[in-house]
């Protein structure tokens, strides 16, 4: 047996990346009609993030609810983004975010305020691991188009240390001299996290 296994080369299970958590926000069944009656289909709307910062979404389709999400969820893998986040819990500054229709606005908020946020929002936020964001959603309410409006926002998000770098000055320089320690701490306790 033991022989067999290694013939083959290691066995993949489904758990490749246990450090991502999906979250499915959306399921749509839609109906084609043909000549012996009515094809059932399914779309999945599915969020994924590793709660440290990464986040991504991804949609997928199939006859089946299951094989549905598991492509949503391969997408959304292919698709992460990194953001930048204040003390680990809190966006840097306030933020807009468009798509199409939809639009959403998202502020910092202090600690213990929580996620105050609705629906597709809240499954962003909580897989990219933010404790605490105000956040409001004004216009288009298709789930597809306020998860594509947060996540554009989100990218539109800049880091002291990311302004600093671009603007080729210190990060005490753009935050003034109070500030900047305890702005530093947290990037360099990053910076260490994504070498080790």
């Amino acid at each position: 047996m033991a022989e067999r296994e290694n013939r083959r080369g290691p066995r993949r299970d489904r758990e490749e990346t246990p450090e991502f958590a999906d979250r499915l926000v959306a399921i749509n069944r839609v109906s084609k009609t043909v000549k012996g009656g009515k094809r059932f289909g399914f779309a999945a709307l599915v969020v994924v993030g590793d709660q440290k910062g990464r986040v991504g979404f991804g949609k997928g389709k199939a006859k089946e609810v299951p094989e549905a999400i598991r492509k949503a969820t391969e997408q959304a893998k292919r698709q992460l983004v990194r953001v930048p986040l204040r003390e680990g819990r809190t966006l840097h500054h306030d933020v807009e975010g468009r798509h199409g229709a939809g639009k959403v606005v998202m502020r910092t908020a202090p600690q213990g305020t929580g996620i105050i946020a609705g629906g597709p929002m809240r499954a962003v936020f909580e897989m990219l691991g933010v404790q605490d964001v105000v956040a409001k959603s004004i216009g288009s309410q298709n789930p597809y188009n306020m998860i594509r409006a947060t996540i554009d926002g989100l990218t539109k998000e800049a880091s002291p240390r990311m302004v600093a770098q671009r603007r080729g000055k210190k990060v005490a320089d753009i935050l003034g001299k109070e500030a900047a320690p305890a702005a530093a701490e947290p990037a360099a306790e990053a910076t260490e996290a994504a070498e080790a």
